[in-house]
């Protein structure tokens, strides 16, 4: 492709305009590491930020392991301070982190980037800063941003390339329509995942105080009622403690490995991609946040390879087996639309007689510090064996308080599992209809109507 076409990633009505992101912007350039690197960075936020390319997901900003610099370095770093409403995209990556593009929230500032990520800032009298990054976020445009790849195995993109990206521009006040109407879905998306999170802290502290802390059995040793928990569920949890060889258990609860708790515990494979028909394949970039992103999976054609009983049931747990940055993340299926599998850097985890699923779904989460941690080989690239992983420790308790767990927490994943069907039906709605309002083929009252639809469903 070279840089003086001028043809849009996605169809446009002749009437729009086809510019070039240079011709648009006031700026468009990379950060960089501060002076020291990472042994550098403040443990606590003083002042200013530096957002890395782990903070950029399409349409969102992630302020986990965002890095804090001294006044004194963001000096140095002043040509790259972040405004509000820049648009960020990741120019470096392997695949997983490559390419996305969010928009900079208010609430981050002030920051500035490092090198891998790219400040594109919109001239607001020329475009509307937020339809720009709706439109180099759409799943639809991704191949024509990775077809400018500079990089071998590890992507890249220059200034240049950013420069020459072609965007259709159709009148401003549609722009600014246009945004906010993607806007409002992804709030939409926002609350619904701030709500699992909310779910997913209550099972996941109920989980801690019972299995972890033990406070049930703390409180009988000491010959008190448990808190907040009626007398029948009580009853059912020891009033002692007993040696084991990794310290003080309940009396009666034991340790085994993971492998003795499960009855599946194995990689996915190695699949053969189609465009259309197949089945899903979950690969690294669907697990995050210990929630599945099924938008980022793939397609396996079932007929060039067969999947040899490895599908995905509900309740398996995903864990990630290769990789820098992104080994170790966990994830739990709570539900599935059709047939699904997972890549050969997938783990999945499937709960055995002895355990269930939502037991083994809250302790692979409260593990997931320590299996990131057990990744082996270089720092480019690390694994995580199945045999390893099948090695770590996990306390087995009585069948009766794993009942009364699961009667608990049960409902808690139900309401996740539908929450997390309403946002993949509001993102599908949202990358397919921002393809046909650009086209032409939807007008924006005919988008909100259906996106109305889908919510109410």
């Amino acid at each position: 492709m070279t840089f003086n076409e001028l043809e849009s990633p996605i169809c446009c009505p002749p009437t729009w305009t086809l510019t070039k992101l240079s011709d648009i912007c006031k700026k468009i350039g990379s950060g960089a590491t501060p002076r020291g690197g990472q042994a550098a960075y403040q443990a606590q936020r003083s002042n200013f930020a530096l957002v890395r390319s782990q903070n950029v997901f399409d349409r969102n900003f992630s302020f986990d392991g965002l890095a804090f610099i001294s006044d004194e370095q963001a000096i140095q770093l002043k040509g790259v301070w972040l405004e509000k409403n820049d648009v960020l995209i990741n120019i470096t990556g392997d695949g997983v982190t490559f390419g996305r593009v969010c928009t900079v929230p208010e609430s981050v500032l002030p920051a500035c980037v490092n090198q891998h990520v790219s400040i594109i800032r919109v001239d607001e009298e020329k475009a509307f800063p937020a339809y720009v990054g709706s439109f180099l976020a759409n799943q639809e445009v991704k191949p024509y941003i990775e077809s400018f790849n500079a990089g071998g195995s590890r992507r890249a993109i220059t200034k240049a390339h950013i420069e020459s990206f072609v965007i259709p521009l159709p009148p401003y006040e549609v722009q600014v329509a246009i945004a906010e109407f993607m806007d409002a879905l992804d709030n939409r998306i926002t609350l619904l995942r701030e709500t699992n999170t909310t779910l997913e802290a209550m099972a996941q502290a109920l989980f801690k105080s019972w299995f972890v802390d033990f406070d049930p059995v703390h409180a009988k040793q000491q010959g008190r009622a448990p808190e907040g928990m009626d007398a029948a569920t009580a009853a059912l949890f020891p009033d002692s403690f007993e040696e084991s060889e990794l310290g003080m258990v309940p009396k009666g609860w034991i340790w085994k490995s993971l492998a003795d708790c499960t009855s599946y515990l194995g990689r996915g494979i190695s699949p053969k991609y189609v465009e259309r028909g197949g089945i899903p394949v979950l690969n690294q970039k669907c697990i995050r946040d210990f929630s599945v992103d099924f938008s980022k999976s793939r397609r396996h054609d079932t007929t060039l390879r067969k999947v040899d009983g490895r599908e995905l049931v509900s309740g398996d747990v995903l864990v990630n087996s290769t990789g820098v940055g992104t080994l170790g993340r966990v994830a739990q299926i709570l539900h599935l639309d059709e047939t699904t599998i997972v890549d050969s850097h997938v783990t999945v985890v499937r709960a055995g007689e002895s355990i269930n699923n939502e037991y083994l779904g809250c302790f692979m989460q409260f593990k997931q510090p320590v299996i990131e941690d057990m990744g082996e080989g270089s720092t480019g690239q690390t694994e995580l064996s199945r045999i390893k992983l099948g090695q770590l420790n996990i306390l087995q308790p009585g069948k009766d308080e794993l009942c009364i767990f699961q009667e608990v927490v049960a409902p808690l994943k139900e309401k996740v599992a539908v929450n997390e069907s309403s946002v993949r039906i509001l993102a599908a709605l949202r990358d397919t209809l921002l393809p046909r309002l650009i086209s032409g083929q939807l007008r924006l009252p005919e988008a909100e109507a259906l996106a109305e639809q889908a919510i109410a469903s």
